[in-house]
């Protein structure tokens, strides 16, 4: 996982470590690239949004081909392309989250954070669920719902590992590895709906074992499940779909700063 400070010797700058759980195609490779687009905030615009998320639809049919050629099930392919996404994600470190949002610190910091990550997930439901609904309208497009329902999942879920990543940061709670490692660690922590806790081993994780990689796949099948909501008709897909979002992440965000108070003794919040 990226980070503007901190970046492991082994790793060459840009060119992050992936680990070898991600297929490697083409195809992902171009699907990481727009979700790091529309989960890094600097995408503002509802129609530049929606391009991306229309690009981005395009792009899974093709990696989706080449997982069914593979024989790979959708939820295995699903968490195999998320984990090559994470350590694409560009993650700031204190000092630039403090000169980026005006300089807040601490629990004030923090705030700032989960609104503008509530805001960008509330955004890709709120615009996948119009997409949806005119969809809904004209029935033979509704062929591409799945496909951008996965790119709605995958969006949400690098906005809310972000999250979790530099609330961390806010925190001083350092995750120590590669790269590849601490994306794996907040994957995992994403997974969980928890913190990273560096001093339990269990929670630093190295290695994306059959039980973290079950918890991935179904945490994502969740995720999508909640995105069916966008293809209700008319405006209602985008209502429901902004507004649970928007709950789901301020949910998550609650829950892992919790765990990163108590792991610095700081007083309930």
């Amino acid at each position: 996982m990226t980070s503007e400070a901190d970046r492991s010797s082994q790793d060459q700058p840009g060119t992050p470590e992936v680990p070898a759980t991600g297929t490697g195609t083409e195809a992902d490779a171009e699907v990481a690239e727009i979700v790091g687009k529309l989960s890094g905030g600097d995408v503002v615009d509802g129609a530049e949004r929606r391009r991306l998320l229309g690009r981005l639809s395009v792009a899974l049919v093709g990696a989706a081909r080449k997982a069914r050629e593979t024989g790979e099930g959708r939820g295995r392919w699903l968490a195999d392309l998320f984990t090559s996404i994470t350590p694409r994600l560009q993650i700031r470190d204190l000092e630039t989250l403090i000169e980026h949002h005006g300089g807040l610190t601490g629990d004030a910091l923090a705030d700032d954070l989960v609104r503008t990550a509530t805001k960008g997930t509330m955004a890709v439901g709120a615009i996948g669920g119009a997409v949806a609904a005119a969809q809904f309208a004209a029935p033979p497009l509704l062929l591409s719902a799945p496909a951008q329902l996965v790119a709605e999942t995958l969006v949400v879920a690098a906005v809310e590992v972000k999250l979790i990543a530099e609330l961390h940061e806010v925190y001083g709670v350092q995750v120590p590895g590669t790269n590849g490692q601490r994306a794996l660690a907040f994957t995992v922590a994403w997974s969980k709906q928890r913190g990273v806790d560096p001093l339990s081993p269990a929670s630093v994780t190295l290695a994306l074992g059959a039980a973290a990689k079950s918890n991935l796949r179904k945490r994502l099948m969740r995720t999508m499940g909640r995105h069916l909501t966008t293809l209700g008709p008319f405006l209602t897909g985008a209502v429901a779909g902004g507004a649970l979002n928007r709950l789901a992440t301020h949910r998550l965000a609650e829950s892992v700063r919790k765990d990163l108070r108590r792991q610095r003794a700081l007083p309930p919040a």
